[in-house]
């Protein structure tokens, strides 16, 4: 019997000892901090969130170094396309080349066209008289005439003789001058001197002529871009053309004419004192480029020429092709040509895994800038609002009476303003003065840190008003701890449950709203990223619709991060639940 009460005793002394706890196990069992971890842990929607938050702050801030791009990388590529190379026009208009030391004015060029068009041979302009002589088809040599003898003829007077004074006159001059006109012609010689008659039978002069101008159509096309043809190389090389002659001298040259190698219809024009050398092309068309780094060599201009004669739709010049473009007398040439070109909205590919967007960027690597900016201004904004909210909620909650009711309408009048107006209008103001896009960034996360400080307020006003009562406060006023310490060492520290979850909860609703706010305009600016402003980019449905791949990523990734602040909001919240079941 007595052997069966020791087996009994020494049985409950092995489970006694085998249930019991050490103190340090105890302490260990019964942390508030461990059992709010173990609590955190067995929620799974909260360490989803968790493994979400990670992975966001990994891609955006390790991703970032890991891409061989940057953030501002435009990316280029080449096409080949039909692009406007050169244009070719008739040449209808009369170009006026004055001679060296000459003077022929704009309204002297609008009296010869009267002249012309009105089929008199004289005209007069500033007090100087002005006949000229028709040489060629579209070809016109202009004299200033120095009057020796002005004619008037009429009924009452007769014929009435004015010599000018200081100008040699004599009968038998004069008579030649009247035979000359009688005849029909317009010059006449003398005593080995060229005179110039000009008028009609009523009223007439002549004199001494000088050669100042000459109008013509035509268009001189030099070889070499460091010639310079001069008006008297124009001049007498038009007159030989109109003459038949095969050369002519000019400026102390010798120069020859003849056919182009190229287009046997072009005259061309060799140097023969620089050993035949070709020297300019006499054309009817105005051949420019289209862009101003283009040189249109000669050769070019005589192939183009031949095949505007021949009406051809095309031609082949050094292996390029070139097309041909008619409206009246006007033509434009067109020529494959290899483009850079931005590659914006280019698919999804090994080299850019989510495409590129409107400016060329590699939406990858913007996504992960994107979410720094969006990741950064979220935690800003609510440091912000955690410490005007705790520092506002907590002194209101400890001090009460005048205080309290005060901070209170502050709060009143803050959860008053109609923040989203306050933005828009601060928007505007920022884009009238320009403000520069890193500095926006700044002022935006200042200000809706300062719109959103009231609620933590209230949160903290709340606890501290139910825990400066509780009898570790009394403690402190009896140990004569200071007014300062017994806010922000006893009493906030007690408060730190509730702000986690407030923090956590709010740090989502801060990404959306910076992101409807970029969206809107009125966020992070251009070159900079944010996950807002990649959406606020794709600006109609067209886009939206073919280009899925720049806007849907950004979306999931906004999506994923608040879902993922919310899990961990909502475990958290749940984890310091002390009535949360162990």
């Amino acid at each position: 019997m007595s052997n069966q009460n020791d087996d009994l005793k020494n049985k409950n002394e092995h489970v006694s000892g085998s249930a019991s706890l050490d103190d340090e196990q105890r302490i260990k069992v019964l942390s508030p901090s461990m059992l709010v971890i173990k609590r955190f842990i067995r929620n799974k929607l909260a360490v989803a969130g968790m493994i979400i938050i990670s992975a966001m702050f990994l891609f955006s801030f390790v991703g970032g170094w890991v891409s061989p791009y940057s953030e501002k990388d435009v990316f280029y590529h080449e096409d080949v396309m039909m692009k406007t190379y050169a244009s070719a026009t008739k040449s209808v208009e009369f170009r006026y080349r004055l001679f060296e030391g000459e003077d022929f004015s704009s309204i002297a060029v609008a009296q010869f066209m009267s002249a012309r068009n009105k089929n008199q041979q004289s005209f007069s302009a500033q007090d100087v008289s002005y006949t000229y002589v028709e040489d060629g088809k579209d070809f016109y040599s202009i004299w200033a005439i120095d009057p020796y003898v002005n004619v008037v003829v009429n009924k009452k007077e007769g014929t009435v003789i004015k010599p000018v004074q200081g100008k040699p006159y004599t009968e038998e001059l004069f008579n030649e001058a009247s035979a000359a006109l009688t005849a029909g012609q317009n010059t006449f010689t003398s005593g080995g001197v060229d005179y110039l008659v000009s008028g009609d039978e009523s009223k007439w002069q002549f004199g001494t002529s000088k050669l100042v101008a000459f109008a013509s159509t035509k268009i001189f096309d030099l070889y070499d871009a460091e010639n310079t043809a001069s008006t008297e190389f124009m001049y007498n090389a038009e007159t030989a053309v109109i003459d038949g002659q095969t050369t002519f001298e000019a400026d102390g040259k010798s120069y020859e004419i003849g056919a182009n190698s190229t287009n046997p219809d072009i005259v061309t024009i060799f140097d023969v004192t620089n050993g035949r050398k070709e020297f300019a092309n006499i054309t009817d068309l105005v051949i420019q480029a289209f862009q101003t780094d283009i040189f249109l060599t000669i050769e070019y201009k005589a192939m183009l020429e031949k095949a505007i004669e021949e009406n051809a739709t095309e031609f082949t010049f050094d292996g390029e092709l070139y097309r041909i473009d008619r409206k009246d007398t006007a033509y434009t040439v067109t020529s494959k040509q290899v483009t850079r070109l931005v590659d914006v909205y280019a698919s999804p590919s090994a080299k850019h895994i989510l495409g590129t967007d409107q400016y060329g960027f590699d939406v990858l690597t913007r996504l992960m800038y994107g979410g720094r900016i969006s990741l950064l201004i979220g935690f800003i904004i609510v440091l912000i609002e955690l410490f005007l909210g705790v520092i506002l909620g907590g002194i209101s909650g400890y001090f009460g009476g005048w205080i309290d009711n005060l901070i209170m309408r502050i709060v009143d009048i803050f959860n008053c303003i109609p923040s989203l107006p306050i933005i828009i209008i601060v928007g505007s103001v920022f884009d009238g003065l320009r403000m520069e896009p890193r500095l926006r960034i700044f002022y935006l996360m200042f200000i809706l840190g300062f719109l959103g400080w009231p609620g933590i307020a209230r949160v903290v006003r709340g606890q501290i008003l139910s825990l400066r009562e509780q009898e570790f406060m009394v403690a402190t006023e009896a140990t004569g701890i200071s007014v300062y310490r017994r806010i922000f060492r006893h009493l906030v520290p007690n408060v730190i449950p509730q702000l986690i979850v407030i923090v956590t909860m709010s740090l989502g609703s801060v990404i959306l709203t910076e992101s409807t706010l970029s969206f809107l305009g009125l966020g992070v600016k251009f070159p900079f990223a944010s996950w807002g402003n990649i959406i606020s980019a794709v600006s109609d449905s067209y886009v939206m619709t073919s280009y899925w791949f720049v806007w849907i990523p950004a979306g999931i990734l906004i999506l994923i991060t608040v879902l993922g602040f919310n899990f961990v909001g909502d475990g958290l919240r749940d984890a310091f639940d002390p009535k949360m079941k162990r």
